[in-house]
């Protein structure tokens, strides 16, 4: 069981979350799993061919940033002491972890995995594109990747 903390301006209470709030957080959760799965899945058809499955997509979209997650981590507290905070290094190290994910679920090479990484990025901000253009969501993309994409173009 978990709760909250809240502070008001004399107390400081416990609170604890409707299963309702629960519910609908980790449903939310799911979706979200879901959406971010459908880029991956997409890159993983067209790089390693009709062996790729949605699954294995979601996954790569679970394991993926947790693995990426625990050696940012480790990386970043290891070059803060050898090399007095160079957190690219962690990063890098990061990024490489990742792509061992995707080369693992997938079964392929490092170039193919990171190409399934690589183009999933480059699908999901066609689709966030998409989705900003006909108003849907992530209004704020339009601002932000309009001009990248007309000064590439």
């Amino acid at each position: 069981m978990f709760g909250v903390l809240i502070m008001d301006s004399t107390f400081l209470t416990f609170h604890i979350p409707s299963i309702i709030k629960i519910a609908s957080i980790l449903l939310g959760l799911i979706i979200i799993w879901i959406i971010v799965s459908i880029p991956v899945f997409i890159s993983a058809r067209i790089i390693v061919g009709r062996q790729a499955s949605f699954g294995e997509a979601m996954l790569a979209t679970l394991v993926g940033p947790i693995v990426f997650g625990i050696i940012l981590t480790i990386g970043y507290v290891i070059t803060q002491r050898v090399f007095s905070g160079l957190g690219i290094i962690a990063f890098l190290l990061g990024f490489i972890a990742w792509i061992a994910v995707y080369k693992g679920v997938f079964r392929t090479g490092w170039i193919r995995a990171f190409g399934i990484a690589l183009l999933a990025i480059i699908v999901a901000l066609i689709v966030f594109v998409i989705l900003a253009l006909v108003g849907l969501a992530f209004n704020d993309i339009l601002k932000t990747f309009l001009p990248i994409l007309s000064a590439i173009g």
